[in-house]
């Protein structure tokens, strides 16, 4: 990602400026709170995309920067409600603000981010963009609750779990992605094939998290590994497992992931069992793929931009963390 960071280092840090601008609040657990999970990002790659995005369409002007922090809020708003929902102990390598400050301050300053996205996105003045990113909030939420409603579900297809991905992680992506198109001026088919980039990298980019739940460690993931199994959510390497173990290991499944019975070594049979059957393997295969589909939407841009986010498909495929 050298190339792509180095091209956005002066927007970046003028985004940054103004996530920091509008962390601010007279209460104080606001900008601790926000700050405790927003400081623990390193890379920022929503926003980062939506820079990309707006200078590849040939933006020369600063329309962006609002757009991107307004994604960067967006974001960490939906993380600190995720983690109240899914009792998360760990994000981004600290401990989850939830066990600091409280479920209902952590939910609060949430819904205080997106207060604070909105604002971004009446000052950037675009009414576009305001559409994208309130319906990218609006199916993200949705895509949640679709998760929710399908935890320890064996039976979920393999549709419906890109389906739920595609909602809660790959959504804000394109979004990302349009809007900066969006701040360009880009026209109609320049502003779909941005979209689409940011739609194919999300779905990359969830499919590699979800494998690294069951292969990475906590030091390089910056959260628990083992996660999802752990609250019994059905990713594609379980399902992939699931099938290809058969009736053989149902039983294990069923007490581990439906019912969450779960003892010592639980965790390291179902790895193995992963392994065993190639499902990390070929959810890796798949989010390569996407991130081939990612690269292809980008054919009719030129400039340096361009091969600095083909870069940053190819990172969303190949990081360990």
């Amino acid at each position: 990602m050298d190339a792509l960071l180095e091209l956005a280092g002066p927007d970046m840090r003028a985004v940054d400026a103004l996530i920091r601008e509008h962390m601010d609040s007279p209460v104080p657990v606001i900008p601790a709170l926000a700050d405790h999970l927003i400081a623990g990002s390193a890379k920022r790659l929503r926003p980062l995309l939506t820079i990309a995005a707006a200078r590849l369409a040939g933006a020369r002007d600063d329309a962006c920067l609002k757009l991107a922090a307004a994604v960067e809020f967006i974001h960490t708003a939906t993380l600190l409600h995720d983690d109240v929902v899914d009792s998360s102990q760990l994000r981004r390598g600290r401990v989850a603000a939830h066990l600091i400050w409280g479920a209902p301050s952590s939910v609060l300053v949430g819904d205080f981010l997106f207060a604070r996205a909105f604002e971004l996105m009446v000052g950037a003045g675009s009414m576009a963009a305001l559409e994208i990113l309130a319906r990218a909030s609006r199916v993200i939420s949705e895509g949640e609750v679709l998760q929710l409603t399908r935890s320890h579900d064996l039976d979920l297809t393999q549709d419906v779990y890109l389906e739920i991905i595609g909602a809660k992680t790959a959504e804000l992506f394109a979004a990302a992605a349009e809007a900066g198109a969006v701040s360009a001026g880009a026209p109609p088919e320049r502003r779909r094939a941005l979209r689409r980039f940011g739609q194919e990298l999300g779905l990359a980019f969830q499919l590699v998290d979800d494998a690294l739940d069951y292969s990475g460690d906590a030091g390089t993931l910056g959260k628990n590994a083992g996660d999802d199994f752990k609250e019994g959510k059905v990713t594609l390497p379980l399902l992939l497992a699931m099938a290809r173990t058969g009736a053989a290991e149902r039983e294990f499944w069923q007490r581990t992931v439906d019912r969450r019975e779960q003892a010592d070594g639980d965790l390291d049979r179902a790895r193995e069992l992963m392994r065993e059957t190639r499902a990390l393997d070929d959810t890796l295969g798949l989010a390569a793929r996407y991130a081939e589909s990612a690269k292809a939407a980008l054919a009719d841009f030129a400039g340096p931009w361009r091969p600095a986010l083909e870069d940053l498909a190819d990172f969303a495929v190949a990081r360990k963390a």
